[in-house]
């Protein structure tokens, strides 16, 4: 934890609490859980009155899928390198 000094008093600052291995499995879970709900999605799902369009669910659960695998490379990347 790092100290910020502002006029006459001293404030702690909060470091950023997540790694880039949390964030890594973050996206993983959310990526499952997007595509699986557009897979299941029925799309008649109008008895809450909320319409859902499947392909932008799709479309995000793929990037957020690709970004994934964009940290599982970078990490398979740092441990070639590294000798």
């Amino acid at each position: 934890m790092s100290l910020c000094t502002t006029s006459l008093r001293v404030e702690p600052v909060m470091a950023f609490p997540l790694g880039f291995w949390d964030v890594s499995l973050w996206t993983a879970i959310i990526a499952i859980i997007l595509l699986a709900t557009s897979e299941l999605l029925s799309p008649y799902y109008g008895r809450t009155g909320l319409l859902i369009n499947r392909k932008r669910l799709r479309a995000v659960a793929l990037v957020v899928a690709l970004i994934f695998l964009a940290t599982v490379a970078y990490r398979i990347y740092e441990i070639v390198k590294t000798p």
